[in-house]
């Protein structure tokens, strides 16, 4: 699943820097995550690093994009190679 940001946001605009994929940028009122781009960090790190900076944990699994590992993991492979 990709990650979501509900509108529970305060723009601390700590989980933008960290996302290694570019996902989250900016929406009209809070921060929005592209699920194109969220791997929830699969082939980054262990653990999504917006979910472990959010100091207002409001940043959870997207129900309306259900991935597995594995699809994670292939997208993350093919951000990886569109980057070369």
């Amino acid at each position: 699943m990709a990650l979501i940001i509900t509108d529970e946001c305060i723009n601390c605009d700590v989980c933008e820097p960290e996302c290694p994929n570019g996902a989250i940028s900016q929406g009209e009122e809070i921060y929005r995550i592209n699920p194109a781009l969220c791997t929830e960090c699969v082939g980054h790190y262990n653990e999504p690093q917006c979910v472990e900076v959010c100091p207002v944990d409001c940043i959870s699994l997207n129900p309306d994009v259900i991935e597995s590992k594995e699809q994670l993991q292939t997208k993350y492979q093919a951000l990886i190679s569109a980057k070369k």
